[in-house]
């Protein structure tokens, strides 16, 4: 649906997006994620046509963006919504009236607009809040009210430039599930925006992480998270973990398939061996659970752990200590 092919982009000589290509397909929810100043919320404009870019193509269903007149980028930009961390609603209005003023604008009949703003606030889960206004909701309720607006002009695109950071974490996950539901119901293709991993676990499919204006890395979030490229790790930083300076540390990553399995039990019984269990962690990402453990072995066991692991296609790597790791990066800067 939308497809992005040696896109560049710059401000004032300043390149801010460089050689970016990208498929996003139709019903996706899609994430891109980077620090700040990377370009996502740049690229994100040119996909609304907000921004016009210096070179390559950006099409969304077949229609190059740089090349629409005046006229049909506006007819163009009514089937993308867009929503933003600041909710950047009327405080002179109420819920009501700021839900309908996109379709006021584009001079809609009033009986349409009613029966549109009293069913979207149901799909958001407002219908109480329909004749307040901005000043007595709550961060989340506004966040309801921008999705709904959004909404309101029946989109094919919905863009999202961090719509939860301003959010608490409780409010944030029931924004994640609002925008999932509306994907699923309405089959409308979401691209968000977002440095918060959370909302790339519980809600994207796939995911793009930006450094310096370039795409560094792209997947499936599951697989990404899987692997642990450096671009994520940059992106995520480092755990400060104890783990013993004596033996062998690895980190065994699990899959949705081998999370579901007595994996260690089984090594354990197999190899007739002992090893510690020192740190783990389960996680979920949309349907599925990915998970990690961290076990010490002895070095004498490390050989026939490692092959067993091999065996059984179960990724691992091997972790320092912490004071080990500090003198290792020290001894390679220098």
């Amino acid at each position: 649906m939308i497809s992005i092919t040696h896109l560049r982009k710059s401000f004032n000589k300043q390149v801010v997006l460089n050689d970016i290509n990208l498929q996003i397909g139709k019903g996706k929810i899609y994430g891109l994620v980077g620090r700040s100043g990377a370009g996502k919320s740049t690229l994100l404009r040119c996909i609304n046509g907000l921004e016009s870019y210096d070179e390559g193509s950006l099409t969304v269903d077949g229609i190059e963006v740089n090349s629409l007149s005046a006229k049909a980028a506006r007819e163009f930009k009514k089937d993308i919504g867009m929503i933003f961390q600041q909710f950047s609603l009327l405080s002179r209005m109420n819920v009501y009236e700021n839900i309908a003023l996109p379709m006021k604008c584009w001079k809609y009949d009033n009986g349409y607009i009613d029966r549109k703003v009293k069913e979207l606030v149901e799909v958001v889960g407002i219908p109480d809040k329909i004749y307040d206004f901005p000043a007595v909701l709550s961060g989340g309720q506004k966040q309801r009210v921008a999705i709904a607006r959004a909404l309101s002009m029946n989109p094919r695109i919905l863009l999202c430039d961090e719509a939860t950071s301003a959010l608490d974490p409780q409010t944030a996950n029931s924004i994640i599930a609002l925008l999932d539901t509306i994907n699923t119901q309405l089959g409308i293709t979401i691209v968000v925006v977002t440095h918060q991993m959370p909302v790339l676990r519980r809600c994207c499919e796939e995911i793009s992480i930006l450094e310096n204006g370039k795409i560094v890395e792209n997947g499936r979030v599951e697989e990404v998270f899987l692997r642990q490229p450096k671009a994520l790790v940059n992106l995520i930083g480092k755990k400060d973990q104890i783990l013993p300076r004596g033996g062998v540390n690895i980190k065994i990553t699990l899959s949705q398939k081998v999370a579901q399995k007595p994996l260690l039990t089984e090594m354990a019984r197999n190899l007739q061996t002992d090893f510690l269990i020192t740190g783990g962690e389960m996680e979920r990402f949309r349907e599925s659970v990915l998970g990690s453990l961290t076990i010490n072995v002895t070095e004498a066991d490390y050989t026939k752990i490692t092959e067993f692991l091999n065996a059984h296609q179960v990724a691992w790597k091997l972790l320092l200590p912490l004071e080990q790791a500090d003198e290792a990066l020290v001894e390679e800067e220098d």
